[in-house]
């Protein structure tokens, strides 16, 4: 069986590096799971220290050293939980939502009339109420186990599809893999990069950092696409969050995924924003999205779409079933991807438990990342098009098969003197913020965000003027 390292290293194609160069320290269990996913995750941001390499190397001759320690690649994937901000005394305190820890209490495995179990998903307002509308009960976990017990489990999971809505049965790893949709994402790399359009080379602007110059529109909310549009950032990209105002957010979440981004409100629905947003994309390398399969090209911002009217563009979608499948339609969350593939119901000898932190959206995130690097330095000496794909189960499969190890603690966790190494301290417009830096270490272009998180729709839709545009200009 090849290494998790070994795995991302063959999307790259050009085999491993050279010894010496990357260092992976560490080893799970980090918290208090089975699953190795501070080894997953580690392993993840190795390839992108060796995706970034590659690209400093196209623009400067030289590679650079990676490092990624297994316990701070583990704290990055539970990095919300993390943040603090001053209270009114001026000491730090961790950020506290209740209303989403209420949420996070109903959306769990509940026992279903045939004797299996079910994860009914109530993550944000709207599908809260349409949950609850489906279930005919109320947002409490008394009221939604009695409801989901009603059920027999195949039954409920085709009524949340129908009413599109989100959950899915509690399955084992095998009964997943046997399904013919974990046929389908069997049968595919962690991270698809598919040529979709030709066009000519790209070679990277100049600059002194490896993204330099690189312009990503970020289409995504909690947590896996924002995750990869921040990773762009922290290697020198100028990402520009798109969203609209009308929708829904977890505003912790938000704060925490767009360091180093701006963010402005665009429409889609609206002719005159949709309009706008082409004229983005007409100067962007990148466009990430995280819409269910189909629904955006009904807006006019498909991945052939903008290949024809952006040739080569590096189109990034990230969702929780992948693109082709017979559950490709569907919406999914984190904790359905855990559910799906085998994840939850090995999560308790008890009963199937959810992990003590959100894997399979940040791995996943790292690795649109990841494939939207390696589709960046291809279109730099070969030219072309790109559309990248990643999904939560695929990014599942891959954190399952990795195997096991044993935890002796049911609340580990790092210490603080180990969390306060990782802190950061930013000013953003909301006020102070104590948060995790940039986890992976190189040893020339260290990763760092040039500006703190935004206000949500703070920010033009309008790409900043470069020193060269503006002295033009004047």
């Amino acid at each position: 069986m090849m290494t998790p390292f070994e795995e991302v290293m063959q999307a790259r194609g050009k085999g491993r590096p050279a010894d010496g160069e990357v260092s992976i320290t560490g080893a799970d269990p980090v918290f208090s799971t089975k699953f190795k996913i501070g080894e997953t995750c580690a392993a993840v941001l190795a390839g992108i220290g060796v995706a970034v390499t590659d690209i400093w190397e196209l623009k400067s001759g030289r590679r650079q050293q990676t490092a990624i320690d297994v316990r701070r690649a583990a704290a990055a994937l539970r990095s919300t939980t993390y943040m603090q901000r001053p209270d009114a005394s001026g000491a730090w305190e961790n950020i506290v939502n209740r209303g989403h820890n209420d949420m996070i209490k109903i959306t769990q495995p509940w026992p279903t009339k045939d004797g299996r179990w079910v994860l009914p998903h109530f993550g944000l307002p709207n599908l809260q109420a349409r949950m609850c509308k489906l279930l005919d009960c109320e947002p409490n976990p008394d009221s939604v186990g009695k409801a989901v017990a009603k059920w027999n489990a195949l039954d409920l999971e085709a009524a949340i599809d129908e009413h599109r809505v989100c959950g899915g049965v509690v399955r084992s790893n095998a009964e997943w893999l046997d399904s013919e949709h974990g046929q389908v994402l069997a049968g595919k790399p962690i991270v698809e990069i598919i040529k979709i359009g030709d066009s000519d080379p790209e070679p990277f602007p100049e600059g002194d950092r490896p993204l330099s110059g690189i312009k990503a529109l970020d289409l995504t909310r909690i947590l896996a696409g924002p995750i990869a549009g921040r990773t762009l950032a922290e290697h020198g990209a100028e990402v520009l969050m798109v969203t609209a105002e009308r929708l829904p957010q977890i505003a912790e979440h938000v704060m925490d995924t767009s360091h180093g981004k701006r963010s402005c409100y665009l429409d889609l629905s609206v002719a005159d924003e949709a309009d706008r947003l082409k004229a983005l994309v007409k100067d962007a390398d990148v466009f990430s999205q995280g819409y269910r399969p189909g629904m955006i090209e009904q807006l006019g911002f498909g991945p052939a779409q903008l290949a024809e009217h952006r040739p080569g563009i590096v189109y990034v979608s990230i969702n929780c079933y992948g693109a082709d499948g017979p559950f490709s339609h569907r919406g999914g969350w984190e904790q359905v991807a855990q559910t799906m593939t085998g994840i939850c119901n090995e999560g308790s000898p008890e009963r199937p438990k959810l992990l003590p932190a959100a894997a399979c959206d940040y791995t996943t995130g790292y690795l649109a990342a990841y494939g939207a690097l390696l589709a960046l330095a291809r279109r730099a000496t070969e030219g072309g098009s790109y559309h990248v794909r990643v999904s939560l189960c695929q990014s599942g499969m891959f954190i399952y098969r990795q195997g096991s190890t044993v935890f002796d603690a049911p609340d580990m966790d790092l210490s603080d003197d180990e969390l306060a190494a990782l802190r950061i301290e930013t000013q953003p417009k909301a006020g102070p913020l104590r948060h995790l830096g940039p986890i992976l270490q190189l040893s020339e272009t260290q990763p760092r965000w040039i500006r703190p998180t935004p206000v949500l729709g703070g920010d033009a839709p309008e790409w900043p003027q470069t020193s060269t545009a503006a002295a033009a200009a004047e």
